[in-house]
């Protein structure tokens, strides 16, 4: 019979190095067994509510996706029904295009309902009904909701629209803000800023802002012109490119262009 190697160990000691892998072995097994236990009843505890939550998450998203979707459809509806009533107001189809811009502006406060509120405006300004042009107006400026471009415009004809029944002042402080250099409506505030400082007897503050509109290169060129000669009138110069200027004059009056100075 073959002898066993000796290791150096006794009997005893293989015996309790085998007994300490055993337990080792077994505590892996029991920490495992109870892990999974855990892992168990985590998930019996927590497995509904987690599902619940997670449809939940995704019915917010697909809702989410919907509304989107659908105000997008509206919008573009809307879009469409401000368009025809534009195109029938270029056709003359004064009071169907009415009818569609009131409805267009009573449904909600959007971009469509500002754009369809001044629409009617303007027809209540050629009709000759200036109260319901200028109710229309204040609507559209007080609208918070409303983008500060339409407001500040809305403000303007709402001015100009009542200019010779208002105290000078109101005029002048309601305004003022957009008669700035710089301002997008420089030059319609302005002039009527102007305008109200020479009811007020100041020609010393109306000359320099004529002056100043009628020097600006961003204001439409019929507007220059009329400030241009309220400035003269009252003394200033207005004028910084005399060529330029006398083309334009020209050019409004009907005549021949200047001729361009040779290249």
């Amino acid at each position: 019979m073959a002898l066993r190697p000796d290791s150096g160990k006794s009997r005893a000691d293989e015996l309790a190095d085998r007994q300490s892998r055993e337990q080792e072995v077994l505590f892996r097994e029991v920490d495992e067994a109870v892990r999974q236990d855990q892992l168990g009843g985590a998930a019996k505890k927590y497995g509904i509510p987690v599902a619940i939550g997670l449809i939940l998450v995704l019915a917010a998203f697909g809702g989410w996706l919907w509304w989107t979707e659908h105000q997008e459809g509206v919008k573009e509806e809307r879009s469409e029904r401000l368009i025809t009533a534009f195109d029938r107001l270029e056709a003359g189809q004064i009071p169907q295009a009415d009818k569609d811009l009131a409805a267009l502006a009573s449904e909600r406060s959007d971009a469509q309902a500002v754009s369809a509120k001044l629409a009617r405006a303007g027809i209540a300004l050629n009709q000759n009904r200036h109260a319901d042009a200028v109710k229309l107006y204040e609507e559209v400026s007080a609208d918070g909701n409303a983008p500060q471009a339409y407001r500040d415009l809305a403000s303007i004809r709402s001015m100009a629209a009542q200019f010779d029944q208002l105290e000078p002042q109101k005029v002048i402080d309601r305004l003022k803000p957009l008669a700035t250099p710089g301002n997008p409506w420089f030059g319609s505030a302005g002039e009527l800023v102007a305008m109200a400082y020479l009811k007020q007897n100041k020609p010393d503050l109306a000359g320099p802002l004529f002056a100043a509109i009628a020097k600006d290169e961003t204001v439409p060129k019929s507007l220059r012109s009329r400030t241009r000669q309220m400035a003269g009138l009252l003394g200033v110069d207005a004028v910084v490119d005399v060529d330029k200027t006398l083309a334009e004059v020209r050019e409004q009056e009907g005549g021949a262009p200047a001729a361009q100075p040779a290249q």
